[in-house]
């Protein structure tokens, strides 16, 4: 069962374009539906962690509004970085995901037990996903990769409950 999700930034939780406003501030746009995907990931007790290549002060005030529980910039080894962390804090290969879109990402992917990606990701990742998420980078692949990780333990419609509220009806003809 997965307890760790660890996102990619650019190119994953955004649609990978670098914008500055007229004052040089960096400028990111985030998908709503991603960070639905994270609170529905919290609901079901999986930790968040975002693992990005550069800094930025965008995704550090996204982070504290989703209530990320590990954030981490300017991370230039990925998989040296990702691997000492999982042996420091006890998880196991199997009880971690990873979503990412590039070639920065495979070394640490390669450490975690369920891979997904956008549909816009390298073909390096793209060969490498255990889910391959039918939305770009930015655009909600985030929340793709939470819903077929919660389908797949068997958690999806409790986590969605203990979100929103909502129950969802199952059976024929639904």
């Amino acid at each position: 069962m997965i307890r760790l999700l660890v996102l990619d930034v650019d190119g994953t939780m955004t649609d990978g374009g670098v914008y500055y406003d007229a004052s040089g501030n960096e400028l990111k746009k985030f998908a709503i539906k991603d960070g639905a995907g994270i609170v529905l990931a919290r609901a079901a007790g999986i930790q968040i962690m975002i693992c990005t290549g550069r800094e930025c002060e965008a995704v550090r005030r996204r982070a504290a509004e989703l209530h990320v529980d590990h954030l981490y910039q300017n991370v230039s080894r990925k998989a040296e970085f990702l691997g000492q962390f999982l042996a420091e804090h006890g998880f196991a290969r199997e009880e971690v995901a990873y979503c990412g879109d590039d070639l920065n990402d495979l070394g640490a992917m390669a450490l975690c037990g369920f891979v997904a990606c956008p549909a816009d990701a390298s073909p390096e990742v793209l060969a490498r996903a255990d889910c391959r998420c039918p939305q770009k980078g930015g655009e909600g692949c985030v929340r793709g990769a939470v819903e077929a990780i919660l389908r797949r333990d068997g958690r999806w419609a409790e986590a969605v409950h203990k979100a929103f509220g909502v129950t969802l009806e199952t059976g024929c003809g639904r």
